[in-house]
């Protein structure tokens, strides 16, 4: 269903209420274009046509100062990967007790990482996209509460942010081209952020109660669920349970820091996640990114390290029926994944408002023995 007229009658009735409200309107766009260099490997959704529609993305952001420490906030998003139907990503309400504490209701951005709350600003970044091994969650947004607290220690500002929430969303989990219907329940976390001058810092944990009803649409999802209906036929019911996602606790943890020192940039974060008891693997992922500014423009290196693994005690759990065996464990195989990503590139400031970005990228994936190259151009601005 098309969402543009919902977005359009969002803005009028903002602008309706203008005399009541101070509205101000803000908005940021990317226009990416990208190709894989291997005929036969698509990355990023990329493969060896130029597509200019992948990646790029238009937006506008409402706030309205409803006075009385009130402010009401709205994004609208038009992505290309999805025709460019415009949805709202973002809608919610903020109160400020003081200018230090603050309560925001509604649906808003999943804190998980450093740039959760620009993580579709191109500009914000020096990146064409931010490191997928990282930032890859298939879940970014939760409808809930957010309460944040900023202060001084010291000579450090410090920011404290606690969630609580839920959220639903059709993502690509186990079913290869169709998409799973996931939903997190009672979604709690915190991340502390500390800088000083040049310095920055960051942590977070969240958990969520996690439920993925895997689709049968696709080879993928239909190979899973006949294998779960086969394990509680044969009377292994846990092990099938094992296998399943529903409700099954889950846990994020990021950890990450930056330096923006004269023209010397460094920037890396860690994170872990964890669906227990589930066919999903424990994810560890990092990266590291070192760059150097020149007046307007940014030069870059990035390396990303992703690891998913299921740990040795898992497998092998019905090994008296050996054909079911097997299929348990190549079922907790498949979410396995090892790979390295190596990127180059640059920014250039060439507008106060717009920047052109140029990156390369060598995806090497361990497991599958496989190499790709994908070769991306943005031009990100902010208005």
């Amino acid at each position: 269903m098309k969402k543009l007229p919902l977005a359009i009658a969002a803005c009028l009735a903002l602008a309706a209420n203008s005399a009541n409200a101070e509205v101000r309107i803000n908005g940021f766009a990317s226009i990416v274009a990208g190709k894989s260099l291997d005929s036969e490997q698509t990355i990023y959704g990329y493969d060896d046509d130029i597509s200019f529609k992948n990646e790029s993305i238009f937006a506008l952001q409402l706030s309205a100062d409803l006075q009385e420490s009130l402010t009401a906030t709205a994004q609208i998003v038009a992505r290309g990967s999805n025709d460019f139907d415009a949805e709202f990503e973002w809608a919610y309400l903020t109160y400020e007790f003081t200018d230090e504490l603050q309560l925001s209701a509604g649906k808003m951005r999943v804190p998980f990482y450093r740039y959760s709350d620009f993580l579709d600003v191109g500009y914000a970044y020096r990146w064409v996209r931010p490191p997928e091994t990282v930032y890859g969650l298939p879940f970014s947004t939760y409808e809930g509460l957010s309460l944040l607290y900023t202060s001084q220690i010291g000579d450090w500002d410090s920011t404290v942010q606690v969630i609580y929430g839920s959220s639903e969303a059709s993502i690509d989990a186990i079913s290869n081209e169709a998409l799973d219907e996931s939903e997190l329940e009672s979604i709690a976390g915190v991340n502390w952020s500390v800088s000083y001058d040049w310095f920055s810092a960051r942590v977070a944990y969240l958990v969520a109660e996690t439920t993925i009803n895997v689709s049968s649409a696709e080879e993928g999802g239909a190979g899973f669920n006949s294998l779960v209906d086969t394990l509680v036929a044969s009377g292994l019911s846990a092990q099938a349970d094992e296998l399943l996602i529903e409700e099954d606790d889950g846990a994020f943890f990021g950890i990450g820091f930056s330096i923006d020192y004269n023209d010397i940039l460094f920037d890396t974060e860690y994170t872990q996640f964890e669906v227990k008891n589930s066919i999903l693997a424990e994810q560890k992922q990092y990266y590291v990114s070192l760059g150097y500014r020149l007046d307007d423009v940014i030069v870059h290196v990035t390396y990303e390290n992703d690891e998913d693994k299921h740990d040795a005690s898992r497998y092998n759990q019905i090994a008296s029926v050996p054909t079911l065996n097997a299929f348990f464990n190549g079922a907790l195989d498949s979410s396995r994944d090892k790979a390295e990503v190596y990127t180059i590139g640059t920014r250039y400031d060439f507008h106060p408002s717009a920047a052109l970005k140029v990156d390369y990228s060598h995806v090497k994936n361990n497991l599958a023995q496989t190499d790709v190259d994908v070769v991306s151009v943005a031009v990100d601005l902010v208005f």
